[in-house]
């Protein structure tokens, strides 16, 4: 074998010439410029078209900011709920073995493969007027469908498998030997929890926290369904957005959508400083083993 066949054979599998790595950075470059630096910048430029005075007195607006605060008080409400859920679910499943294991794996995944509008549907059929429990719920004054805990309901729904499903892997990848080790020494189970189990999954926990925000404080399909669009009362940040564009106040409409907007750039920030002490934990934990 010649030495440069030895050559050809070392280098790494995969390896492209300057040509096709330098048009792959370029289609992803522009990727991103074409469908989240340019909406973005179009978002703001339409926002402040009349100028910042025009944009500070579109948040006047009394609708607009009780939509706002409705948004954040669903997201403070259903962040908790899924928290619980997620910590839990990703324990059951990634620490113990029971009939059905598969089974609940399935049922986490399945918001991700039903329509957000079908869902919402779904839960007009249960608790509307005219479903499953309607008249039950009337007989006894309870409101769902076309007020705040249908709402809640369908966002829970919706980000139901963010944090499970970040946490799953993570702890399955972890084992039970800390777990067990700590049993064997006299631990109880909630210190086991969080002397040993929470600190090794806390940035898992926090992203997904993130991304579950996220989610909830954007979620548009499910929401509009059940939500019955009353001004002031039942309209979220996204939906607000719509009835102002649809009613033609453009400056208005943009301007809630420039909150939402910030909201996302925070989460992506706080997103990346997350993924960044993660990965600097993973690296002391790395030169520590060594």
């Amino acid at each position: 074998m010649s030495q440069q066949q030895i050559v050809q054979r070392a280098q790494p599998y995969g390896t492209e010439s300057k040509f096709i790595r330098r048009l792959l950075i370029t289609l992803a470059l522009l990727f991103v410029f074409l469908f989240l630096v340019l909406p973005l910048t179009a978002v703001f430029t339409e926002a402040l078209r009349k100028g910042i005075g025009a944009y500070f007195a579109s948040m006047e607006d009394p609708d607009s900011w009780a939509a706002v605060r409705l948004t954040l008080f669903i997201a403070a409400i259903v962040v908790p709920m899924n928290l619980a859920f997620g910590v839990c679910a990703a324990w059951a499943v990634a620490k113990h073995d029971f009939k059905g294991k598969s089974f609940l794996i399935t049922l986490i995944d399945l918001p991700f493969s039903v329509s957000p509008v079908v869902a919402g549907l779904v839960y007009v059929l249960v608790f509307g007027a005219n479903g499953w429990f309607g008249g039950w719920l009337l007989a006894h004054d309870i409101k769902i469908i076309f007020a705040v805990p249908g709402m809640i309901i369908a966002t829970v729904f919706v980000t139901l498998p963010f944090i499970a499903r970040e946490l799953i892997p993570l702890m399955q990848s972890q084992g039970t030997d800390e777990e067990q080790a700590a049993i064997v020494l006299g631990a109880s189970g909630w210190q086991v929890f969080t002397k040993v189990t929470l600190p090794n999954i806390k940035w898992g926990l926090i992203y997904g926290v993130i991304l579950c925000n996220a989610r909830s404080m954007g979620e548009f399909g499910a929401v509009a369904v059940v939500s019955g669009h009353i001004r002031g009362q039942t309209n979220t940040m996204p939906l607000q957005v719509e009835i102002l564009y649809n009613e033609y106040q453009s400056v208005a409409a943009f301007a809630i959508a420039s909150l939402l907007a910030l909201l996302a750039l925070l989460t992506l920030v706080i997103k990346t400083f997350v993924e960044w002490r993660q990965h600097k934990a993973e690296q002391l934990l790395a030169q520590g083993l060594s």
